[in-house]
């Protein structure tokens, strides 16, 4: 298998540039990094590059190159990392639902005990079943519900005040923050179909690394050139 390896030259993808949604994520194999560009239709890789660590600057060189081989980018979507969201130009952007629900969830908890936290979780849970103006109207109605307990401020030991339920706050104004990039999939008559999550791309990984796993030993060179004959051969 290394000597294969070794020998093994990637192939040159012929792959035709045409109007594309992408699905944007990277992943680690221990300390390699692997930043794909995934056709969310196509259901191919048609970029990736190593990376230290994720950053918003590789991920735009990364579409500046696809663009510059002739791409036409219609949409992008991704875990929302900083300087993605609405952060390639006039390409729409949308934020994968299922993070924005596991960055909820990191701040209120899986069982919230005090009730703005268990309303807060099931709003969350909302977002992926259902469409754009009963979010928002279910969103304005916890913030009228619970604005003063999000007001709310205690003063410390220090002296100092600061707000009370910190992490509600956090929650919410996640959702606020985001609330634009959420719903760019929604009502796009006679345009690509933008995915709401990067599941297609996250997927993808879990059985690239699956098969990885069984190489276990692979020297560091050797490894990298394993998981690129894997994505992009």
């Amino acid at each position: 298998m290394q000597k294969k390896l070794d020998d093994y030259v990637l192939p040159k993808k012929v792959l035709i540039p045409r109007p594309i949604i992408l699905l944007v994520d990277t992943t680690y194999f221990g300390n390699i990094g692997v930043m794909a560009f995934k056709d969310a239709l196509g259901k191919r890789i048609i970029h990736c590059r190593l990376v230290t660590n994720e950053s918003a600057s590789d991920y735009k060189l990364g579409v500046k190159e696809l663009q510059d081989e002739g791409w036409v980018i219609e949409g992008i979507v991704s875990d929302g990392k900083r300087g993605l969201l609405g952060g390639f130009g006039d390409i729409p952007t949308q934020m994968c639902q299922f993070h924005q629900v596991a960055i909820i969830r990191r701040y209120v908890t899986k069982k919230p005990k005090i009730q703005a936290n268990k309303d807060l979780k099931v709003l969350g849970e909302l977002l992926t079943r259902t469409d754009k103006e009963t979010f928002e109207y279910a969103l304005d109605l916890y913030a009228e519900t619970y604005k003063d307990f999000l007001k709310e401020k205690s003063t410390g030991a220090d002296g100092k005040t600061r707000y009370t339920h910190k992490k509600t706050r956090s929650a919410y104004f996640s959702l606020r923050r985001n609330l634009q990039y959420l719903f760019v999939w929604y009502n796009r008559p006679g345009k690509l179909k933008i995915p709401n999550t990067t599941n297609g791309l996250e997927g993808y990984f879990s059985h690239l690394k699956s098969k990885v796993r069984i190489h276990r030993g692979l020297k560091k060179e050797r490894k990298i050139k394993l998981i690129l004959s894997l994505l992009l051969g």
